[in-house]
């Protein structure tokens, strides 16, 4: 009898070990090229959708000044300048980007310009959305009743409604790194982009030369009063500080409290007394242990290193101990165990046992003592530090007051100095009408419009389309859960990959176009629908085509089931699939059909009990078939039909009512009859069972059958849900003799394999597959071809 070969299972995965590289480049290339379609699609949308603002956007136009901020111009005016750095230099920048931005600037401009009455400011181009919202206000505004309102009001809602526009239009930034401000203006307008932009350059200056003056004379008031209080406060804060120290007596060496200096010492001295006593511990531990596995167990752990202690007795007597046990080895050995002389050895070598146990015990007292006076130390300075601690924190709290008592009156003195010297320098020095700014670039009128952009527009359009269908191709590509290779079926299911089915019926599948042109011409009297393939045909795929792809992959499924199951000449095969639509009994009909065109007596069994899909081809409906021959009501050959061309023996099932128990007639012993007079009279038991993740109707089976085909549909059935079904079973999983993938699609299954993979290439060898002349029916294949 011939072994069984190991599991499929234990197959192990070729592909080689990529998860050292960086970046996987065969990868991202084939993710390009088989989700180029979803991001041309999002490039040519976006690109359409930029093309339609550009038609649609209003054009703006962009006046733009450029306001220098220099303290130089005011050095002959004043006595002695202060430099300022760089920090300070951006912080005056910055916030004279922020005057430029203000409201109140924006109001100064609006009332100037009278920009108030001007229609574009205040009724510029709208969005979809503020064209809505206003709707709604408005509509608001007449159910509610609002009260009237008086011109001076109006006027004012229109100067800041104006302000509040110009405010939006307005930009400023700062040029690179300088002290230069640039202000620009927004407006479908250039004349008054131009008008704006001049009159909030004019305003700024005049702002600056306002702000100064009021300041200096605030200021100057505001001071004087400020020295007074400071004064006061500062001497009232130093006289409270040296008050406290001396009351509660805060003497201190060398920046510490005399406590402090006291606690560090005590931590140290701890420190070292903790090392002591872990020592110490140790020692006696160790000791310990060799005494209290008694006198024998002592003696042979009597081995001490030099560094744990210097009594060099145990070392003489363990010397001693083992001369006299090799003495009476060799003495037993010679003259045997009885021997006066051995006796007295054992007796010598006891005596010495007992002094080295005895001499282990002294020691171990006296670390046992030192181990107790090191503990006794360690608790002493503890005790010591609690007392410290306790009396150094009354004095901490008492720091930690005083020194915030010294920071308040340092403070109020060095706020004090300040005052008296910003006092001094306002007394001697006079405020003059010089800005510290100036026009460097006056607002011109634009002559072309700065937005939109129309080459930025449609780049960005471009780019963003790119981005968004990388996007969704990186989604599509994480949510790719199914199985596209062979190799995937090997890594994550540990099984053989038998091939892929081509999906038939698609009208790129080039292979079933030329099938059915042949079949068209010598079959002229039935007509075969353009896009529809009668069941009947779909049955004979690999019959009529028999150096198609799809046979050659069943094939490869018989050649699998003859190496897997070799030494058995009449073999029972399950064809199994996880999910139903997955055509497994279109598979079970083809390879019962390319089996008994070879010449091999071929059995075709529907035993998918819930969904007899083979049985609802056969014309007319049989009346008795699987189910009456399973339950003894008629025999079992009663039921076959016999296909005239390939001669394949086919098991129906009867139409009847809906069954319960599938799973226990598939396991009962009249099914395991049928198959044992099946075997007696076919080489091939090909039987069509139930889905494995619905029902259990296929693991019912399982005994009876000596290997499955499974059957996963391309792209279709999740990896996972495959996995789990047949790990939740290991006996069956034993028997799974190989996968097919169905359904496939062949001119996308390229765009999912790496650089050098077979599915790369398989158009190189397409003239393998060249379709011969279509059999007639009756005149099946020689005897062993279809091998």
């Amino acid at each position: 009898m011939n072994p069984r070969p190991l599991p499929l299972n234990t197959v192990p995965s070729l592909r080689s070990d990529d998860s050292d590289s960086f970046i996987d480049l065969n990868r991202l290339t084939a993710i390009a090229a088989r989700r180029s379609r979803v991001v041309a699609v999002c490039v040519v949308v976006c690109f359409l959708l930029g093309a339609i603002y550009l038609l649609t956007a209003t054009p703006v136009y962009t006046s733009q000044t450029q306001i220098l901020l220099d303290d130089n111009l005011s050095k002959y005016a004043e006595e002695a300048p202060s430099p300022q750095s760089t920090q300070q230099a951006d912080t005056q920048i910055s916030s004279a980007v922020e005057i430029l931005k203000s409201g109140e600037l924006a109001l100064h401009v609006a009332d100037s310009e009278k920009l108030w009455e001007n229609d574009t400011i205040l009724n510029p181009p709208q969005s979809l959305m503020s064209m809505l919202k206003s709707t709604i206000r408005s509509v608001t505004g007449v159910f509610s009743g609002t009260p009237e309102i008086s011109d001076a009001a109006v006027r004012n809602s229109r100067r800041e409604t104006a302000a509040a526009y110009i405010q939006q239009a307005i930009t400023v930034e700062r040029v690179a790194r300088s002290s230069v401000v640039a202000l620009s203006y927004k407006s479908i307008d250039p004349q008054l982009a131009a008008k704006i932009t001049r009159a909030y350059a004019n305003a700024y200056l005049t702002d600056q030369l306002n702000a100064n003056f009021d300041a200096t004379e605030r200021a100057s008031v505001w001071l004087q009063e400020r020295l007074t209080d400071l004064r006061q406060r500062a001497q009232a804060a130093s006289l409270e500080a040296e008050k406290f120290k001396t009351e509660h007596g805060l003497t201190s060496t060398r920046g510490e409290l005399m406590s402090e200096q006291q606690l560090s010492d005590l931590n140290s001295q701890l420190i070292v007394a903790q090392a002591d006593t872990a020592s110490a511990s140790a020692r006696y531990d160790q000791f310990k242990s060799i005494v209290e596995q008694g006198p024998d167990n002592a003696v042979n752990n009597a081995t001490i290193s030099s560094k744990e202690t210097d009594n060099t007795v145990i070392q003489d007597l363990r010397t001693r101990y083992l001369a006299v046990t090799k003495r009476e080895q060799a003495v037993a050995q010679n003259f045997g165990a009885d021997h006066p002389q051995a006796v007295s050895l054992r007796t010598e070598k006891a005596e010495l046992a007992g002094q080295i146990f005895r001499e282990l015990e002294q020691i171990t007292a006296s670390y046992r003592n030192e181990f107790e006076v090191a503990k006794s130390r360690e608790a002493s300075l503890r005790q010591s530090i609690e007392g410290v601690v306790g009396n150094n924190s009354e004095a901490n709290r008492s720091l930690i007051e005083l020194r915030e008592m010294e920071q308040r009156a340092t403070a109020l003195k060095t706020l004090y100095e300040s005052y008296l010297g910003r006092y001094e320098e306002a007394a001697q020095q006079r405020s003059f009408p010089i800005a510290k700014a100036r026009i460097i670039s006056d607002a011109g009128v634009p002559t072309s419009p700065s937005s939109p952009k129309k080459t930025m527009v449609l780049a960005l359009s471009i780019v963003l389309g790119f981005m968004v269908g990388a996007a969704i191709a990186g989604v599509q590509e994480f949510r790719e859960r199914f199985f596209r290779l062979e190799e995937e079926v090997r890594s994550i299911l540990g099984h053989k990959s038998l091939g892929y089915l081509p999906l038939i019926g698609k009208k790129t599948s080039t292979l079933w176009d030329k099938t059915r042109s042949r079949l068209a011409k010598e079959d002229i009297n039935k007509p075969e629908p353009e896009t529809d393939i009668p069941l009947t045909r779909m049955t004979r795929i690999a019959v009529e085509s028999p150096r198609s792809a799809f046979a050659e992959t069943l094939r490869n499924a018989k050649l699998a089931s003859d190496v897997m199951l070799q030494g058995r000449p009449n073999r029972v095969i399950g064809i199994v699939s996880a999910l139903p639509g997955e055509g497994k009994s279109t598979i079970a009909a083809n390879f019962a059909g390319l089996l008994a065109a070879s010449g091999k007596r071929t059995l075709l069994v529907d035993a998918d009990l819930r969904n007899p899909a083979i049985s609802r081809m056969i014309s007319p409906p049989p009346k008795t078939g699987l189910l009456e021959a399973v339950l003894g009501e008629s025999e079992w050959t009663a039921g076959l039909r016999v296909d005239p061309q390939t001669r394949l023996a086919i098991l129906p099932i009867a139409p009847r009512e809906q069954l319960y128990h599938t799973n226990e007639l598939l396991a009962s012993p009249g099914m395991e009859a049928l198959i044992a007079n099946a075997r007696k009279a076919f080489d091939y038991i090909v039987v069509d069972l139930a889905p494995l993740a619905p029902v259990i109707d296929a693991k019912a089976f399982s005994p009876y059958a000596d290997g499955f085909l499974m059957v996963v549909e391309w792209g279709k059935t999740p990896s996972r849900l495959v996995r789990d079904v047949l790990q939740s079973d290991p006996q069956f999983n034993a028997k799974i003799l190989g996968v097919m993938l169905n359904k496939t699609d062949m001119d996308e299954l390229g765009k999912y394999s790496d650089f050098g993979a077979a599915e790369k290439y398989r158009k190189s060898y397409e003239k393998y597959y060249i379709e011969q002349p279509l059999r007639r029916p009756g005149n099946p294949l020689p005897s062993g071809s279809g091998s």
